[in-house]
């Protein structure tokens, strides 16, 4: 989307329509999915995974597909308050590694409060354990394609839009911690139907955490990158069973393909020191 030197500010409102929208839009992609699927043989009770497959992809775009379209009727975004910015390697990689830290080691204290066993799993009719072409293109989907519209999305439109809130406690401001609150319950209802109930908290804490390394970095690069090498791995151990360096080599693969798809899109001009000096209250 092209820079507007008229927009103006978004109501909040806004973002309520473009939550109901996505998933509406999400809900008629998926059926219509499975309509065409089913005239080509696949079970309508029971859709072959590439059916499967198609249908999540198409999901994503509904919601990366709304987004544009509030964006663009209230002229109230552009590509760096999408989080579109170039930052530096160091802020980049530092702030990544801390919000690692953070959220894997709230999913560990809430593990063992609540005490949860087991892994989270991909749903059965997938198909990535029965097909090689299923496996590449659950991958391309969980390791690319989810990280980059969940994120334009969630941390880019949701939470820069809800980060503008003014809520002042303590000589302190709250709207952006607010927002990430929000934003992280928001992320973790979006999974409830391809995660089992008992991780979509640990999914809400990630969402969070993500929401905070978009405020302090106000760049999407970092949060594109942690929730992509987050699934990877999920992905490697959980359902491929794969070795350290298969992982590894699949997390890189999916990092360049993303800076691949994403790189042409960041402000130019928008360096280290600009998101260094940016004030702590959000864009």
């Amino acid at each position: 989307m092209s820079d507007q030197p008229d927009r103006q500010r978004a109501p909040y409102w806004i973002a309520v329509s473009a939550v109901l929208t996505g998933f509406a839009g999400g809900v008629f992609v998926t059926l219509l999915a499975e309509l065409v699927g089913s005239a080509f043989g696949s079970p309508a009770a029971n859709p072959t995974p590439a059916v499967n497959i198609t249908a999540d992809f198409l999901f994503d775009g509904a919601f990366v597909a709304a987004a544009l379209y509030f964006a663009r009727i209230t002229r109230s975004f552009n590509r760096s308050d999408f989080g579109y910015r170039r930052i530096s390697w160091r802020l980049a990689v530092g702030a990544l590694l801390v919000a690692a830290v953070v959220y894997y080691g709230g999913t560990l204290i809430y593990s063992d409060l609540v005490s949860l066993h087991g892994t989270d799993t991909l749903p059965g009719d997938m198909g990535v354990k029965q097909s090689v072409w299923a496996a590449v293109f659950v991958s391309l989907f969980v390791c690319v394609a989810a990280p980059v519209a969940e994120e334009f999305f969630f941390r880019g439109f949701l939470f820069g839009l809800l980060s503008r809130m003014r809520v002042r406690a303590g000589g302190r401001e709250l709207g952006p911690w607010i927002a990430a609150v929000v934003v992280g319950l928001l992320f973790g209802l979006a999974h409830y139907d391809s995660a089992q109930p008992q991780f979509l908290v640990p999914l809400g804490i990630l969402g969070f955490v993500l929401c905070i390394l978009r405020w302090r970095t106000r760049s999407l690069y970092p949060c594109m990158a942690l929730h992509s090498i987050n699934n990877c791995i999920a992905l490697g151990v959980n359902e491929l069973h794969l070795g350290a360096g298969e992982i590894a080599a699949v997390t890189v693969g999916s990092l360049a393909l993303i800076a691949l798809l994403t790189g042409p899109l960041a402000q130019r001009g928008a360096g280290a020191a600009a998101a260094a000096a940016a004030p702590a209250g959000g864009l």
